[in-house]
């Protein structure tokens, strides 16, 4: 109402959320109908829209104070605070949004993460309104996303790596002897290089990190080429056109660089 929905639609959203009538199909049996009187339909294309709208709100509570910031994600939530008695602050604001909202924290997944110069200082515990501890970590995941404790912002690629092995790994084992090199580079690109690069082009990372990218991707070419010449290596990728992660993440980086100028 405060958005200044009009009417009709507010009534015909209302009954399509209140009036739910549901049963349970298990093999061949099929369960008693039962209502639901809240929540959305998982998987419906309006159920984001209206989750979001729902939790806009909470996103406004440091509209006032530009050193604090609250992220969401559809249930993701994301506090960033200059200090401990800050970040206590706002994670109690948040709390008491959320109860109006017949919603709550869950303390046993979240955590707190010290980015800065004092990264490796002792940190007093952060408690929240019910009386809970969230611990403190050197590292946490975010939207897929792993961040370490450190002077500066900063991300890990290990997780990222060692799924990546896995899948590489995986389809070499089923079709690296058998089927031609155009067909596994093609299941390398769709299936392993996602899992490497995912959200990379919006990461801070450095050469270091981009090198030891190229060095995994290369490893890969030495396996299936079944030779450890790097000019071998690189002569292979010209002629199927494959470009290393970092030629990709540059590339993305200056992609997603423009959709803001």
């Amino acid at each position: 109402m405060k958005r200044y929905i009009p009417v009709k639609l507010l009534d015909l959203l209302e009954n399509l959320i209140s009036v739910c009538y549901f049963r349970v199909k298990w093999k061949n049996g099929w369960s008693e109908i039962f209502s639901i009187h809240f929540g959305v339909r998982q998987g419906s294309v309006l159920s984001p829209f209206l989750f979001a709208v729902y939790l806009d709100d909470l996103s406004r509570l440091c509209d006032l104070d530009t050193s604090s910031h609250i992220i969401l994600y559809a249930d993701d939530i994301l506090l960033i605070a200059p200090s401990l008695s800050k970040l206590e602050c706002v994670l109690h604001a948040c709390e008491r949004e959320l109860t109006r909202l017949d919603m709550v924290i869950n303390c046993k997944k979240s955590c707190c993460l010290r980015v800065g110069s004092r990264c490796d200082a002792v940190c007093g515990n952060i408690v929240s309104d019910s009386g809970q501890v969230i611990a403190w970590v050197t590292e946490m995941r975010y939207l897929g996303v792993y961040v370490t404790q450190s002077k500066t912002f900063k991300c890990s690629l290990k997780h990222a790596k060692r799924s990546f092995y896995r899948a590489a790994n995986a389809v070499f084992a089923q079709v690296g002897r058998v089927a031609s090199e155009e067909v596994t580079l093609h299941l390398f690109k769709s299936k392993c290089l996602p899992v490497l690069l995912y959200e990379l082009e919006v990461c801070p990372v450095v050469k270091s990190q981009i090198s030891s990218l190229d060095f995994a991707v290369n490893r890969f070419f030495m396996k299936l080429f079944n030779t450890s010449n790097i000019e071998i290596i690189k002569a292979c990728q010209c002629y199927f056109s494959f470009e290393l992660p970092s030629v990709i993440i540059s590339k993305r980086a200056q992609k997603f660089t423009r959709k803001f100028e």
